[in-house]
């Protein structure tokens, strides 16, 4: 009676052997050449990334590519991706805020990595059924927003130890400079208005919660009008009562936008400090508010440009 079921025992482990190597060849497995990533999703199951054939939306995200070394992986970028300038060779695919999903699809990508807040809505409900991973990017204007859109990036392109590199160097960086512009006492500290445009006489200003507010407050100033969130049109009481000592303003590598001298001939932009003192700084806007790689240099750049030095 013991052999014989000792007999079964064994069948049984044949059996169970036999199943499993015969399934061996159904379990995937990954091509030469191609990058993937295991993404672990709310409920603890993991999802395989291919990243070898990248579309990336946001200046920053390209960026942060390119900082990690894996730029390879790139097959299309979107207009906001202008640095470094190896990335201007590649496919543009539209304005982050007004893709085209179709365009993006042409591309034949094996994923997308965007910052948050690229759209329409409607696009990207178009991009993430077309069966082609759409991953995003947390978009936080702060210094440990930083570190975490390099972190996020570097998690999906399954690149920890180079993430993790960057990371250091980056925050140290950020630190550094930060501390430095900290050091001016509060009483000391300038006044700034962030100018979005000035079409038709209309100023449209930064208030809190933006890359401009942001930047600002890490500059060691104020912004002259942060006490209402996002950007919002300032009537000329409001700009009068802001008082702001400095205009800041993106640089329009095209010529385009308002001019200094136009924006000085403006009756309540005239009345301000920084009127009386032409105080205008215009800094490239993907460097000045693309809260990436490069942000610690912008931060001592904006800080200079404000106070001299």
């Amino acid at each position: 009676m013991t052999m014989r079921n000792n007999l079964r025992r064994i069948r049984l482990w044949e059996l169970t052997l036999t199943a499993v190597v015969m399934a061996l060849p159904l379990i995937p497995t990954a091509p030469a050449g191609k990058h993937f990533t295991f993404i672990r999703t709310a409920h603890a199951e993991e999802k395989k990334l291919d990243t070898s054939r990248l579309v990336s939306v946001g200046g920053d995200v390209t960026e942060i590519v390119y900082a990690l070394g894996e730029e390879s992986r790139l097959i299309a970028r979107d207009t906001t991706s202008l640095y470094p300038e190896a990335a201007l060779k590649l496919p543009n695919v539209g304005y982050m805020r007004a893709l085209s999903p179709e365009g993006i699809l042409a591309m034949n990508p094996t994923a997308i990595i965007a910052v948050e807040g690229s759209g329409p809505p409607e696009a990207l409900v178009v991009l993430k059924n077309a069966r082609v991973p759409f991953e995003t990017v947390p978009n936080t204007f702060t210094r440990d927003g930083i570190i975490a859109k390099i972190d996020r990036v570097g998690t999906l392109l399954g690149v920890p130890d180079k993430s993790k590199t960057l990371e250091e160097k980056v925050a140290a960086d950020l630190d550094t400079a930060i501390a430095d512009a900290e050091k001016r006492p509060e009483a000391e500290r300038k006044r700034v208005l962030f100018i979005l445009s000035a079409q038709n006489g209309r100023i449209m200003a930064s208030g809190t919660g933006t890359a401009a507010d942001g930047m600002i407050k890490l500059a060691g100033a104020v912004n002259a009008v942060g006490v209402f969130p996002g950007y919002k049109p300032l009537t000329d009481e409001a700009i009068i009562e802001a008082k702001p000592d400095i205009i800041l303003m993106m640089n329009r590598g095209d010529g385009a936008g308002t001019k200094n001298e136009d924006l000085l001939a403006q009756p309540a932009i005239g009345l301000t400090p920084a009127g009386e003192k032409k105080a205008i700084i215009r800094m490239d806007g993907v460097y000045l508010l693309g809260f990436g790689p490069r942000t610690a240099s912008a931060v001592r750049d904006l800080n200079a440009a404000i106070y001299g030095g």
